[in-house]
């Protein structure tokens, strides 16, 4: 068989269900043996940065890597943002872009540059396919890599002579490994100073969000009381209504949650990125004791120095301090400080629920009416800007990945996208896209395909008409913004255009009804909402603004 036949055979063999992307004249052999595939399904993309972000969603969805593809030059480029954004969240991945015949590769030649090379720090491997035969072991090293903890993007070139060559070799068959455990002597370590401690805290962060993990950290923290708070990326990892949720932290001001931890005479850490929310926000006189669980020993960084890093398989490391609370028993530990902030939180978030207004919906009113219209297995995604602070605060989780929040690389126009690879796989659950008008207007284009895949989606977009996050950052740092203002569409107008279901809704009263609509709607649906980012400033007043220097 030849080299492009025997990649799809090997993508199949590794159990890849989707590629998203675009057709390229280099990737022509690949798309044409994908088409002769009875498993794996080409979804046409309207540009690769949209592809990228489908298969984000779907690999944070499912933790199974899916394939974004895109052919030489712009196509792989293209790509990147996604793939960067993918790689940083750690959503598995696996790109796949095409290239020039290695007989021009070596000169300057119609769109040819070194794909591979700009890939590598945006990915966990990049690697180009020299030889047919190496196919199956590339594919089955990227695949492991892409799944692997920590999870993430792999990139693999096939240039178009290379596709065209015969190939002897058979896909290789993949076999799984058990991720190894922490060590007994760091666990009774760890349990004694936890046992020592008056009042310790948990931040779960990404790496909690596994199932097991998820599960193994409610037992703990059910069995011994600990409250547990999560980022932005560890949404769900406990239930929100459990008495220990100590709900989310992660804004840059200095909100009630960060008290708790402020309080707390021991943080322990479960899967915790710094890259979405750095200690220095909640640490910042580096005198916290901490305890590590994570995958990976910890990044090094002056104000997250742990004492005790577990360091492995994540849901083990819990079932280890499980295990020895349910033999010792557990210390009558002092959560006051902590509940006192769970309550302040709870009032923050029900004071607008009932609201009213007339012309404009405030931020707080909006999440209040997503969470109440939405069921617990049910799926969000936020993008990135104003809308993602209110998002992160206010939106809480029964389950874990049923709110993925891009907070790592933070890129902009993923919640379209990425609706509709979560579509895919939603299997009954709703699928709710939250946007800025900013936000949304950076992959439009996808609006086509989400109408050609009949996806049921509905995508909530909160007009302000400006860069809102940016003009807030301003106002706490200046005082005043730049100009940051631009035109929109007329929302109902291009909603039809694209054959959506559309609604514009001014008024507060009218939002739940709406959402309750575009929920029953069979199809992709589009609610736009004037948002009252007056709240913006009005928060970061009252939590006050904080840097950590």
């Amino acid at each position: 068989m030849k080299a492009s036949d025997l990649l799809v055979k090997a993508l199949e063999r590794e159990g890849i269900d989707y590629v998203f992307g675009v057709p390229g004249e280099e990737n022509a052999d690949f798309v044409q043996s994908l088409a002769s595939s009875t498993r794996i399904r080409l979804v046409l993309t309207r540009q690769e940065q949209g592809a990228a972000f489908m298969a984000e969603a779907y690999g944070k969805l499912t933790g199974n890597p899916a394939v974004c593809l895109g052919t030489l030059g712009p196509g792989a480029t293209n790509l990147t943002t996604g793939v960067a954004d993918a790689n940083m969240d750690h959503a598995p991945m696996l790109v796949l872009t095409g290239q020039g015949a290695t007989t021009r590769q070596h000169k300057e030649s119609h769109q040819v540059m070194d794909v591979v090379r700009m890939y590598r720090p945006i990915t966990k491997w990049a690697q180009a396919v020299q030889h047919p035969d190496s196919i199956p072991e590339m594919v089955r090293k990227a695949v492991r890599t892409a799944r692997g903890e920590k999870p993430g993007a792999v990139h693999l070139e096939l240039a178009e002579d290379v596709a065209k060559m015969e190939a002897s070799k058979q896909p290789l068959e993949p076999r799984r490994f058990r991720r190894p455990g922490a060590d007994d002597k760091v666990a009774d370590q760890a349990f004694e100073l936890i046992r020592s401690a008056a009042s310790p805290i948990i931040i779960a962060g990404n790496g909690a969000v596994r199932k097991r993990a998820s599960n193994q950290l409610r037992r703990l923290a059910e069995r011994t009381g600990i409250p547990v708070t999560t980022t932005f990326m560890g949404k769900g990892a406990v239930d929100y209504t459990a008495d220990y949720a100590l709900y989310t932290i992660g804004l840059g001001q200095w909100d009630h949650v960060a008290d708790a931890v402020l309080d707390a005479d021991l943080v322990i850490t479960v899967g915790y990125d710094l890259v979405e929310y750095p200690p220095r926000l909640w640490n910042p006189d580096a005198g916290e004791t901490i305890i590590h669980i994570d995958f990976e020993p910890a990044e090094i960084d002056r104000e997250y120095h742990p004492h005790v890093e577990l360091v492995g398989d994540i849901a083990h490391a819990l079932w280890q301090l499980d295990r020895r609370f349910e033999r010792d028993g557990v210390p009558n530990f002092d959560f006051t400080a902590q509940k006192a902030a769970r309550a302040r939180m709870q009032a923050d978030l029900e004071e607008h629920a009932g609201d009213d207004t007339e012309g404009t919906i405030r931020p707080q009113k909006a999440i209040w009416d997503v969470r109440q219209a939405l069921g617990p297995e049910d799926i969000v995604l936020s993008g990135v800007g104003a809308h993602k602070m209110w998002v992160g605060r206010h939106y809480h989780c029964h389950s874990p990945n049923t709110c993925l929040i891009p907070n790592g690389f933070c890129s902009m126009g993923m919640p379209l996208a990425g609706a509709i690879g979560a579509s895919l796989v939603a299997d009954g659950r709703k699928v709710v896209g939250i946007a800025g008008d900013g936000d949304f207007l950076m992959n439009l284009q996808e609006m086509e395909t989400a109408s050609r895949l009949g996806a049921d989606i509905v995508m909530l977009v909160w007009e302000d008409d400006r860069y809102g996050l940016i003009a807030w950052k301003q106002d706490e740092q200046f005082g005043s913004h730049t100009d940051l203002a631009f035109d929109n569409p007329e929302w109902l107008g291009l909603a039809q255009c694209f054959g959506w279901h559309g609604q514009y809704v001014a008024n507060a009263r009218d939002l739940r009804p709406a959402l309750d609509a575009a929920l029953a709607h069979d199809g992709p649906s589009l609610v736009v909402i004037p948002v009252d980012y007056s709240e913006n400033m009005k928060l970061s007043k009252r939590l006050g603004v904080f840097t950590g220097e």
